[in-house]
């Protein structure tokens, strides 16, 4: 029995889903917030501008995307997350896109 609840414990622990908050609290808070404009745009604007693939190459490749998307300097430095990591904080930013306003009823 203590084996089984040994073996079920360390699958919990490496099967736990991250959540996006957690990797934004951990790495992204310092410069972003959810709504609001801090040092790096909010997610918000993020998410009405970028689709998940641009957002998780901007996180790992801050400085090459920057240049593609023609800015002209970079601040942000570039993340080394796991791949859980990186999909929970692309959905939770992405999670931010307004809703569109223009839709007609009942579509």
């Amino acid at each position: 029995m203590k084996k089984f609840i040994l073996i079920l414990t360390i699958s919990t622990l490496v099967f736990a889903d991250v959540s996006g908050k957690e990797v934004f609290e951990s790495y992204c808070w310092g410069c972003h917030h959810q709504t609001a404009v801090a040092f790096g745009p909010p997610f918000e604007q993020i998410a009405s501008k970028r689709d998940a693939n641009q957002i998780r190459a901007m996180i790992t490749d801050p400085k090459s995307v920057s240049k593609v998307f023609g800015y002209k300097r970079n601040a942000m430095p570039a993340f080394k997350l796991k791949e859980d990591e990186l999909q929970a904080i692309t959905k939770y930013i992405l999670s931010y896109k307004p809703k569109d306003t223009n839709q007609t009823k009942g579509k």
